[in-house]
């Protein structure tokens, strides 16, 4: 179960002092430019990492005894790769969808934060993340429409 809490918190990154769920949404960032996955491949990890995801929050929030611990980043780091998901492959849009889904996920607007209290546990944890994803998403596909 110690892997598990490994993979929710990213490793070290999720016990960062300051703002952990900003850094794994920027390990999300990183990843996605580095590696520039194809549409296929892009969709085929989130197929992956989504439940892996669901499964290791939940374990690690009950290793860390804490209710959506800020130690666990790996739904950040999920909701940040959904967030680019099917977007043109450019600096300008992964920078604007890393702001984008930071505020989204930072303010919560309505039903993100009502999903937290709906759902718990590790589906709760994935879920806001989820809902923020797709609504930077929605803005980067409506801009990519309109340019």
């Amino acid at each position: 179960m110690v892997v598990l809490k490994y993979i929710a918190t990213l490793g070290f990154i999720g016990y960062l002092p300051f703002a952990p769920g900003t850094f794994g949404s920027l390990v999300a960032f990183t990843f996605f430019i580095l590696l520039k996955p194809s549409p296929f491949i892009h969709i085929i990890i989130l197929f992956l990492l989504i439940p892996v995801g669901v499964i290791s929050s939940r374990h690690a929030e009950r290793l860390l005894n804490s209710k959506d611990s800020r130690h666990i980043v790996i739904d950040e780091f999920c909701g940040y790769l959904l967030s680019v998901v099917l977007v043109p492959f450019s600096i300008g849009y992964a920078l604007t969808a890393f702001f984008l889904f930071r505020f989204f996920d930072i303010l919560k607007p309505f039903p993100i934060k009502k999903i937290g209290f709906v759902l718990s546990g590790g589906e709760g944890i994935m879920a806001d993340d989820i809902v923020a994803a797709i609504y930077t998403n929605l803005i980067l596909q409506i801009w990519k429409l309109i340019n």
